[in-house]
């Protein structure tokens, strides 16, 4: 999945996830871009373009009921003429920058580009240190790297506070932490380049003022004598000596313009110039290239990762068709109100499609009655039904739950719901003993391995119920 998809997914996933009470996306409208999706992508199509299509069916419905969204879209698009203008201003900079000064002198032992080569090698230090200390992980973005992603990303602006603004903040958020890692490559290209050009910018006013006036190349030592100055010389230069073949002066040479004499200084700067076209310009060129590659791996195959609950129950309904949901209740008889609220959370969850099979209710023991009531529950989501009334008990329910565990099929969801309803009721009063008996219910499921999901069934929070069930099927699903 590319960037722009990505983008698109992300956004309908802040949408779908934000709007918990369908206000304004409703039911009707996710199995109609689920529905939609499936048939233009066909049965045999990879998981990114159904949700790459579905995500640009469902943009298409909202924005023609509103702009907030497709707005946010645009505004966090990136901006390419950022980098062009921070690379062309780097030139700018470099070409109109006094690097020699008003004297007309260049001094061999400190020349003007001097702090531009250590600042390159610097860079290249801490890169290469960097690299090593955290393992080949990406660093985090400096103070420029972050400053180029928030301007040209346009990633960490205010987006809105109320109605479906709120999907447009959850949005901007997700999405800056989900693009950050492309972003800032993108930005480490742009700085790379901007490098080069500020390097370039520097070599061209320096030939450029070269032309109408005359620097002189001299030096002068409290403790150093030519030969000593002439070995400093060819440890500098020596990249430049060996870009253009140009030798760094004898010692001979050197002596000849210690100051006050001194000569033209043309060979010295043609060999700053190799010098710094050798340590700051090309070396950065590698770098931006290198760090273009992996930009264009990142955009092109946008690390959205698939295994989240949103994700997969939008995926297992376009494998699978309609989703299948088995309930076999433990010891429970299932009230007409708690039966009514199953099939509300079903239908809100795992869509209006969705099959429900509620079994007879199971007592200890009953290892025939079990098999039947899973006997070709193959692709289904297998539910164990408690109630919060029974006190769980490890040689009955843990038991029950182990045994369904071991004969479901791999390719089932299985997770356990606690109708706390009466109890709920009978202790309105006492918080902490609704608490205690939820957490030994949360003990016996972790034990067994089964996620847990507490719901009053007469009168369920479908909006609670709805992440609390993602939640569930996404811990045991990764």
């Amino acid at each position: 999945m590319d960037e722009s998809a990505a983008m698109k997914v992300v956004a309908v996933r802040a949408v779908e996830t934000v709007d918990a009470a369908r206000k304004h996306w409703t039911d009707a409208d996710r199995a109609w871009a689920s529905r939609a999706a499936a048939e233009t992508v066909g049965a045999d199509a990879s998981p990114d373009a159904f949700l790459a299509r579905r995500a640009a069916l469902a943009i298409e419905r909202i924005a023609g009921r509103g702009a907030a969204l497709p707005r946010a879209l645009r505004s966090l698009e990136w901006r390419p003429w950022v980098g062009t203008a921070v690379v062309g201003l780097a030139f700018a900079l470099g070409a109109f920058l006094d690097q020699l000064g008003g004297a007309q002198r260049v001094d061999i032992l400190a020349p003007p580009v001097l702090g531009l080569l250590v600042w390159n090698v610097a860079v290249y230090v801490a890169i290469a240190v960097g690299y090593v200390v955290r393992f080949g992980e990406p660093a985090p973005p400096g103070p420029l790297r972050a400053g180029i992603v928030r301007f040209a990303g346009g990633l960490g602006r205010p987006r809105g506070s109320a109605g479906v603004n709120d999907a447009v903040v959850a949005f901007g958020e997700d999405w800056a932490r989900r693009a950050t890692p492309l972003y800032a490559m993108r930005a480490s290209r742009i700085l790379h380049f901007a490098a080069a050009a500020l390097a370039a910018g520097v070599l061209a006013g320096l030939y450029l003022r070269g032309l109408a006036l005359e620097y002189r190349a001299s030096w002068e030592s409290t403790f150093l004598d030519a030969a000593a100055v002439r070995s400093i010389a060819s440890w500098t230069y020596w990249p430049g000596a060996a870009l253009t073949g140009i030798p760094v002066p004898s010692v001979e040479d050197v002596a000849a313009i210690r100051a006050p004499a001194g000569e033209n200084a043309a060979r010295w700067l043609h060999l700053m110039a190799a010098t710094v076209a050798a340590v700051a310009i090309l070396p950065r060129l590698l770098l931006a290239l290198a760090a273009g590659l992996v930009e264009r791996h990142r955009a092109s195959r946008f690390p959205l990762r698939l295994d989240e609950p949103y994700f997969q129950r939008l995926l297992r309904g376009y494998r699978g068709g309609a989703a299948r949901v088995r309930v076999i209740p433990y010891s429970y008889a299932v009230p007409a109100p708690a039966a009514a609220g199953l099939e509300a959370i079903v239908a809100r969850s795992f869509g209006g499609s969705a099959a429900l099979l509620v079994s007879a209710p199971l007592a200890y023991g009953e290892d025939e009655a079990l098999a039947a009531a899973i006997e070709g529950a193959a692709g289904n989501t297998l539910v164990a039904l408690f109630s919060a009334a029974a006190t769980p008990e490890r040689e009955a329910h843990g038991a029950f739950l182990a045994e369904l565990a071991k004969r479901r099929s791999e390719a089932d969801a299985l997770f356990a719901i606690v109708d706390e309803g009466a109890w709920a009721a009978r202790f309105a009063g006492e918080p902490a003993r609704i608490e205690e008996r939820r957490g030994a219910w949360r003990q016996l499921c972790g034990e067994a391995g089964v996620a847990v999901v507490f719901v009053d069934l007469a009168n369920p929070d479908l909006a609670a119920t709805d992440a609390a069930l993602d939640a569930a099927i996404g811990d045991r699903s990764t």
